[in-house]
C-alpha cells in the first residue's frame, strides 16, 4: 500500500532527537509522502524547511491555528502570503476555529480565520483547516467565504453526522485521523464515514497527538506517521472495503487535492 499523510506536525520538538528514524519508519510501513502542517510562525518556518530538505517526500502548508489566533500580525500574514508562492507549500492552514480549549479569545479567532480565508482566497491555494466544538460559527465563516475559495479540507474531522453532512454539501473534503480508533470517542464516525464519496477522502496521523488506541503501546504514546496504517484499517472496516482499496483510493485523492507527484511509480 502507498499512504499518504496530509496532516502531521514533524516540526513539533518531539521530533527532534529521532525525526530521521521517524522518516524510515514511515516510509517502511508504506506512507510515500506527509503532508508536514504548519499552525505558527515558528512551525511554518519549520515545515518549509523540512519540505525542502525532503523534497518529493515532504510538503509543508503554513497557517495560524485557532489556539494561536492571539499571536496575528502583520509579520504572519507576510509570512503566509510569502509561503503561498512556495512550490513545497501545499495548502494554506492550519486555520479555523477551536472553541474546546479557548487558548484565543473567541472574536480574536473568528478576526483571524477570516483574516486567514481573505489570504486563501486571493492566493487561490488549497485550505486546510480546523473546527473543534464551533462549528455553527464556522459553517457560517466557511459558506460567506466558500464561493472564493478553492479546494477545501477539514482536517482531524470529529464531529457529528450532521456537521459532516455539512461540509460535504459545501464541497468539503475530510481528513480522518485515529480518533476512529477509539472505541470511546470515535464511535460515532464509524457510521458516518460511510456517507464521504472516495473522492472527497483522506487520511492522517495529526502526529505526535491522536495515537490510534489499536497501535502498538509504546512507552512515550507519540504518535507518528507509521501508524497511518492503522486508521486505514479501522476506516476501511468501517466502510466495507479492503485496506488495500481504501489506501489507493485516498492516495489518489490526496494527490488530486494537493497537486503530489507520483514517487518511485506509487
Amino acid at each position: 500500500m502507498a499512504l499518504i499523510d496530509i496532516g502531521a506536525n514533524l516540526a513539533h520538538d518531539s521530533f527532534d532527537a529521532d525525526r530521521d528514524a521517524v522518516l524510515e519508519r514511515a516510509a517502511a510501513a508504506g506512507v510515500v509522502q506527509i503532508v508536514v502542517t504548519g499552525s505558527s510562525f515558528d512551525s511554518n518556518a519549520a515545515a518549509l524547511e523540512l519540505a525542502r530538505a525532503h523534497p518529493g517526500r515532504l510538503y509543508a502548508t503554513a497557517g495560524l491555528h485557532p489556539h494561536h489566533a492571539r499571536d496575528w500580525d502583520a509579520r504572519i500574514a507576510e509570512q503566509l502570503r510569502e509561503h503561498s508562492a512556495q512550490p513545497q507549500v501545499v495548502a494554506l492552514g492550519e486555520c479555523g476555529l477551536d472553541y474546546f480549549r479557548d487558548y484565543s479569545p473567541r472574536e480574536v479567532q473568528r478576526r483571524v480565520f477570516a483574516a486567514q480565508l481573505d489570504i486563501a482566497a486571493q492566493a487561490q491555494r488549497p485550505l486546510f483547516l480546523h473546527q473543534r466544538d464551533a462549528h455553527s460559527d464556522f459553517l457560517a465563516m466557511l459558506r460567506e467565504y466558500r464561493a472564493q475559495l478553492g479546494a477545501v479540507v477539514v482536517h482531524c474531522f470529529t464531529d457529528t453526522q450532521a456537521a459532516l453532512e455539512d461540509y460535504l454539501a459545501l464541497d468539503c473534503h475530510i481528513g480522518i485521523t485515529g480518533w476512529i480508533c477509539d472505541e470511546r470517542r470515535g464511535k460515532h464516525l464509524v457510521d458516518a464515514v460511510r456517507i464521504i464519496p472516495d473522492e472527497r477522502l483522506m487520511v492522517e496521523t495529526d502526529a505526535p497527538y491522536l495515537l490510534p488506541r489499536t497501535a502498538p503501546k509504546t512507552s512515550h504514546r507519540r504518535n507518528e506517521p507509521a501508524h497511518l496504517v492503522w486508521v486505514v484499517r479501522a476506516l476501511a472496516a468501517a466502510r466495507g472495503v479492503t485496506e488495500t482499496a481504501l489506501a489507493a483510493a485516498t492516495t489518489r485523492t490526496a494527490r488530486a487535492f494537493f497537486g503530489l507527484p507520483c514517487v518511485s511509480g506509487v
